[in-house]
């Protein structure tokens, strides 16, 4: 995570932009207020993806089972060839 202040920020947006889509990195920037996070448009769906399917009762079990299950038992090729 990149920490800034909010005078920083404003003179070095471009920078951090940039940094945030192409790294991933999540910007930090401190205001007298109180602090904003800015990340890329993609970690942002991500994260409210996530937060959605964390809020479906099960999904964290089905994905835990499937991680045990081992290759052998997936079919290698589709039943209709």
């Amino acid at each position: 995570m990149v920490n800034t202040n909010i005078s920083n920020a404003r003179a070095d947006l471009y920078k951090l932009a940039a940094s945030c889509i192409n790294y991933n990195d999540v910007i930090n920037i401190s205001t007298k207020d109180g602090n904003v996070i800015m990340l890329s448009e993609d970690d942002y769906n991500s994260l409210i993806e996530s937060l959605y399917l964390a809020g479906i009762d099960g999904v964290y079990e089905s994905l835990e089972e499937i991680n045990n299950t081992p290759t052998s038992e997936f079919i290698k090729e589709p039943p209709w060839k």
